[in-house]
């Protein structure tokens, strides 16, 4: 968590590098990370390892309904992979949510928007985790630039 509080203001691909340099000799991680820039309407987002991404877009009369993230194998401190970050736009009251393995992929088909982003994420943990493994689900309302 040092690594990020220290970092978090990098480009996501730097601050993935500064963890994996700071995990180097442990067990390592594996890690998703999603920087808003509110400026330019943007989100940069990548990931290492088995954590899903999804992005729902509140309006989406223009796009698809949701971006997904493209994730690469591997350990953050041990077996890091070429990664590339991926820019996708955001609107405000798009909902970023990032859950790990030990929640079913189902979950992606009940996102709802209206929900607020802590009820969502307990509902999401509650209706689809694996109940084997460790489970851990981030869910994020873009609110914009204020």
């Amino acid at each position: 968590m040092g690594t990020l509080e220290r970092y978090g203001h990098e480009p996501p691909l730097s601050v993935l590098q500064r963890c994996h340099e700071a995990l180097i000799g442990t067990r390592g991680v594996v890690l998703s990370l999603a920087r808003f820039d509110s400026t330019r309407g943007m989100m940069t987002w990548l990931g290492v390892g088995n954590v899903e991404g999804l992005l729902q877009h509140a309006d989406w009369s223009e796009r698809s309904a949701r971006a997904t993230l493209v994730t690469r194998g591997g350990i953050v401190g041990g077996d890091l992979p070429a990664v590339q970050a991926a820019v996708v736009p955001v609107a405000p009251g798009d909902t970023l949510v990032f859950a790990t393995d030990g929640v079913r992929h189902e979950f992606t088909a009940e996102i709802s928007i209206s929900e607020p982003p802590q009820r969502l994420a307990d509902q999401i943990l509650a209706r689809f985790g694996k109940g084997t493994d460790d489970a851990l689900v981030l869910v994020a309302r873009y609110l914009g630039h204020r």
